[in-house]
C-alpha cells in the first residue's frame, strides 16, 4: 500500500513542500495529493500589482506538476479529523472525504477586519486572488481626482499605496496606520518611503485609529472621518479556522503549533507549513506570516518528513532571515538588511536598486515552485517505514 500524503493548500509553503517530496521520495511507495481551492499557483505577494491593473502570469497547477506524481485536487477543504486523519473538502465532484497518513496542512491566512465595523461592508482587500480583482475593477471606475485610502501601515499597505497612485496618478491616494507607517524600518530605509511617497502624492495619516468603515472613508478616534470613494483593508491577517476547529494544538491565534522539524506537537502524522504554523526560528522568536518564511518552512517540513519515511537523518536548523523587501511601485524599492533574529540593521537598498533586487526576489519565489530542490541534485529514495498489511477503506 502506498503511503498517503496529503497538501492542503497550494500558496508558496503548500506548493514547494510538495514538490519537494516529489523529488525525495520514490512514487512507487507514495500517493501526493494537493488539494487547493484555485485550479492556478497564485502569486501573492503581487496581488497588489494585480489589483492596480498589471497582468500576472498563468501558472496553472497541473503545469506546474506535469510528470512530477503529485495529483492535484481542485477543492476547498472545509474540515479536518486529525484523529481520524480524514479531510472533508468541497468541490466539482461534490463533498468527499480524504484519506491521509500524513498530512501537510498549509491554508494560509487571510484578511480580519479585527472587529471595525464596516469593513465587510465597504472595505476591498489585496487578501486574495479574487479581492484583488474586485479592487481592480472598482479602482477601474474611478474617474480623475478619485480618493482612495489605504488602511494600514505595514508591509503590503505601504506596497498597496505605492503601486495604486503609481498606476493611477490621476487619483489621490492616502494610507491610515493606527502606529506609524514604515516605523520599524532603519531610519534610511524610512527617509526613502517619506521621498517616495511625496513623489507620488500619497498623504500619510499616522497614529490614526480606525473606529469604523464606511461607504465614504473611514471614522478615526483622532482625526475624525478620513474622506475616501474606496477603503483598502490591510490592517492585518488571520489563519483559516479549520485548524482551530479541530484537535490539533494550536495557538491563542488559531496557528498549529510545530516543532523545529514543521511537525505538530500534538499529532505526529501532521505538519503545518507557512503562515498556518507557529514555529520557532533564530532566537527563539516565532517566525512571522511571509514569504520569506514560507520558503525555509516548506524545505524543513519536506526534507524532515521525506528523512522520516526514508530512514535517513532528520535535518533540523534554526530557520534565520536576512532582509526585508518593500516594493514601491515599479521603479523604487527597499531591502533592509536584518539579522537572524529580524531584527534591523543599518544596511539598506533603496530606490532603483531596491526595486531590482525585490523584483528578483518575487520572480525567484515563483520559480522555487517549479525548482524546489532550487536545481540541487535529488534522490527519490524509498520507504523503508513499516506498511500496513490491512486493507483500508475508502470514504467517499
Amino acid at each position: 500500500m502506498k503511503h498517503r500524503i496529503v497538501v492542503l493548500g497550494a500558496g508558496y509553503a503548500g506548493a514547494i513542500t510538495a514538490g519537494r517530496l516529489a523529488k525525495r521520495l520514490h512514487r512507487d511507495d507514495v500517493e501526493i495529493t494537493l488539494v487547493n481551492g484555485d485550479a492556478e499557483f497564485v502569486e501573492r505577494v503581487r496581488l497588489h500589482q494585480l489589483a492596480s491593473g498589471q497582468d500576472l502570469p498563468s501558472r496553472p497547477l497541473r503545469n506546474v506538476y506535469a510528470g512530477t506524481g503529485v495529483r492535484v485536487r481542485q477543492a476547498w477543504v472545509t474540515a479536518v479529523d486529525a484523529d481520524r486523519k480524514t479531510v472533508e473538502v468541497a468541490g466539482g465532484h461534490g463533498d468527499e472525504t480524504l484519506d491521509y497518513d500524513t498530512l501537510v496542512y498549509a491554508l494560509g491566512s487571510t484578511g480580519t477586519d479585527h472587529g471595525v465595523p464596516g469593513v465587510a461592508e465597504y472595505a476591498h482587500s489585496v487578501a486574495g486572488k479574487q479581492d484583488a480583482l474586485r479592487l481592480r475593477a472598482r479602482l477601474g471606475e474611478l474617474a480623475a481626482g478619485g480618493t482612495v485610502l489605504v488602511a494600514g501601515g505595514g508591509l503590503t499597505g505601504i506596497e498597496a499605496a505605492a503601486e495604486i497612485a503609481e498606476a493611477r496618478p490621476d487619483l489621490k491616494v492616502a494610507i491610515a496606520a493606527r502606529g506609524g507607517v514604515g516605523d520599524w524600518l532603519s531610519d534610511k530605509a524610512r527617509r526613502h518611503l517619506r521621498d517616495v511617497f511625496d513623489r507620488l502624492g500619497i498623504t500619510v495619516h499616522e497614529r490614526a485609529d480606525i473606529t469604523r468603515v464606511r461607504a465614504t472613508g473611514v471614522v478615526t478616534g483622532a482625526a475624525g472621518e478620513i474622506p475616501a470613494q474606496v477603503t483598502v483593508w490591510t490592517a492585518g491577517f488571520t489563519v483559516h479556522p479549520i485548524a482551530a476547529a479541530s484537535t490539533l494544538e494550536v495557538s491563542d491565534t488559531g496557528r498549529i503549533v510545530v516543532d523545529g522539524t514543521m511537525r505538530s506537537v500534538s499529532h505526529p502524522d501532521v505538519y503545518a507549513v507557512g503562515d498556518a504554523a507557529l514555529a520557532e526560528g533564530a532566537g527563539g522568536k516565532p517566525l512571522r506570516m511571509s514569504c520569506a518564511t514560507a520558503t525555509p518552512m516548506a524545505w524543513q517540513a519536506a526534507d524532515a518528513l521525506a528523512a522520516r519515511l526514508t530512514g535517513r537523518k532528520v535535518p533540523e536548523a534554526p530557520i534565520g532571515y536576512n532582509a526585508q523587501c518593500v516594493s514601491l511601485g515599479r521603479s523604487a524599492g527597499i531591502l533592509q538588511r536584518v539579522t537572524a533574529d529580524d531584527q534591523m540593521t543599518s544596511s539598506v537598498f533603496t530606490g532603483r536598486a531596491g526595486a531590482r533586487i525585490k523584483e528578483l526576489i518575487c520572480a525567484g519565489a515563483a520559480w522555487s515552485v517549479s525548482h524546489p530542490t532550487m536545481m540541487l541534485p535529488s534522490r527519490r529514495r524509498h520507504l523503508v517505514v513499516a506498511v500496513e498489511t490491512e486493507p483500508r477503506p475508502v470514504t467517499l
